[in-house]
C-alpha cells in the first residue's frame, strides 16, 4: 500500500477513535427502568390486596347467604308444621261442632221430650182434678179432646210411660205412678 493509502488509512482509523464516543449508560433510562418496576410491584400488590379483599366479601356474602337460606329452610319448616297444625286445629273443629250439633239435638230431642212429660202430667192432674171434684162429664168431654195414636191410645198415656221408663225414680214409682193413675182414671171414665 502507498503511504497515502496508508496514511488516509491511519487518518480514518484516528478519525474514527476520535468520534467514537465510549458506552454510556444513561442514568435517566436505569431511574426509568427503577420507576417502572416499583410501579409495577406496587399494582401487583395492589391487585393481590384488591383479590384478597373481593375473597373475604365473597366469603362473607356466601356466608350471609348460607345463613339465609338457612333461615328460609327454617321458616318453611316452620310454615309446614304451623300448616299441619292448623290442618288438626280444624279437623278437630269440626269434630267438636259435630258433636255440638248432635248434643244440641240430643238435648232439643230431651226438650221436646220434656215438654210432652210436663204436658202428659198437667193433663193427668187436669184429670184427676176434675174426677175428684165428681165433674165426671167434663172428665169425660177432657179425654174426648185428648190426642190420640195410631193404636187409639193417648198421647199422654205414651208421654207418661217415657216418664216412668227414662225420668222417674223407681222407688218414686212404686209409690205413685202417673202411668197407672192415668190408665186407672181413664178405665173409670170409660
Amino acid at each position: 500500500m502507498s503511504d497515502r493509502t496508508q496514511h488516509k488509512h491511519e487518518e480514518s482509523l484516528q478519525h474514527a477513535a476520535e468520534h467514537e464516543k465510549p458506552v454510556k449508560r444513561n442514568p435517566v433510562l436505569l431511574y426509568l427502568l427503577i420507576l417502572f418496576v416499583a410501579a409495577f410491584l406496587l399494582l401487583l400488590m395492589s391487585f393481590m390486596m384488591q383479590h384478597r379483599a373481593n375473597q373475604e366479601a365473597m366469603n362473607n356474602l356466601q356466608e350471609t347467604s348460607n345463613s339465609a337460606v338457612e333461615s328460609l329452610e327454617n321458616k318453611l319448616k316452620e310454615n309446614e308444621q304451623l300448616k299441619e297444625q292448623v290442618a288438626q286445629l280444624e279437623e278437630e273443629n269440626q269434630q267438636l261442632t259435630q258433636q255440638l250439633d248432635a248434643y244440641n239435638a240430643q238435648g232439643q230431642q230431651e226438650q221436646t221430650e220434656l215438654d210432652a212429660i210436663v204436658q202428659a202430667l198437667a193433663d193427668l192432674n187436669t184429670l184427676r182434678g176434675l174426677y175428684n171434684q165428681g165433674r165426671y162429664s167434663d172428665a169425660r168431654d177432657f179425654l174426648a179432646h185428648q190426642e190420640l195414636n195410631a193404636d187409639n191410645t193417648y198421647v199422654t198415656e205414651e208421654n207418661l210411660a217415657l216418664y216412668a221408663e227414662k225420668y222417674a225414680d223407681p222407688a218414686q214409682l212404686e209409690i205413685y205412678n202417673p202411668l197407672e193413675a192415668w190408665q186407672q182414671l181413664v178405665s173409670w171414665l170409660g
